[in-house]
């Protein structure tokens, strides 16, 4: 239900491809440039803490297109270095077997440009009016992933019996801190399910370990089910 309501709280715009190939001789997203745009705004998911801090960015995210269509080797050759990064790599990886490559052609190298435009009327009315803070915003996702991280190998520790348990209780206060609690994890749950539902098994699972590695037991039945 976030995901469904997040749609209405952003935009995104994709710039032309650039290929590094001769003109003569492009992959094409099956459908044409309307169907890709179509496939991407309908599987994107605009991250929470970027939503929430009104993060805007454009992410140049580089892949490669084998002569079956299937994408490979794709990564953010720049971006921030935050979530949207993640986001833009995750969506384009859903796109593997939906491009046709002229025969002969090959493997080719493709860079999209995607943008991240969040609602800035919302965001003007959460700032008091004040422009954000871009730098700031970025820094403060820096600064909760590396507490995030301390969270996560603990339990992951915990469970592999090299934890020390006089360090608990501080982890939990920073859970605590974070807002590690259960509406947070509900919410990365449902970001999981609908990942699924999109064919992203990795992402999915990515999302349920997470949940498992703060403590709770919440995603363990599609831990099982899904990611061994």
């Amino acid at each position: 239900m976030l995901y469904k309501m997040l749609k209405f709280l952003f935009t995104v715009a994709f710039v032309a491809f650039t290929y590094l190939m001769p003109a003569q001789a492009q992959p094409v997203f099956k459908g044409g440039p309307e169907a890709f745009n179509i496939f991407i705004a309908s599987h994107l998911m605009y991250p929470e803490f970027s939503r929430q801090n009104c993060i805007a960015a454009v992410i140049r995210v580089s892949f490669q297109v084998d002569q079956g269509g299937r994408v490979s080797a794709v990564r953010a050759e720049q971006g921030p270095g935050i979530d949207l990064d993640e986001e833009a790599v995750r969506v384009i990886k859903l796109t593997s077997g939906k491009w046709v490559v002229p025969a002969g052609t090959g493997t080719t190298r493709i860079i999209l440009p995607v943008r991240f435009t969040p609602d800035y009327t919302r965001c003007s009315r959460l700032n008091n009016g004040k422009p954000v803070d871009m730098n700031a915003a970025i820094l403060a996702y820096q600064n909760r992933q590396e507490l995030e991280n301390a969270v996560t190998n603990y339990y992951s520790n915990k469970y592999k019996g090299t934890a020390d348990p006089a360090k608990e209780q501080d982890i939990i206060a920073l859970k605590k801190q974070l807002g590690i609690d259960d509406e947070f994890l509900n919410d990365v749950l449902d970001q999981a399910n609908q990942k699924l539902k999109q064919g992203d098994q990795e992402g999915a699972c990515k999302d349920w370990n997470f949940i498992r590695n703060t403590g709770s037991t919440l995603a363990d039945t599609c831990i099982a089910k899904y990611c061994k």
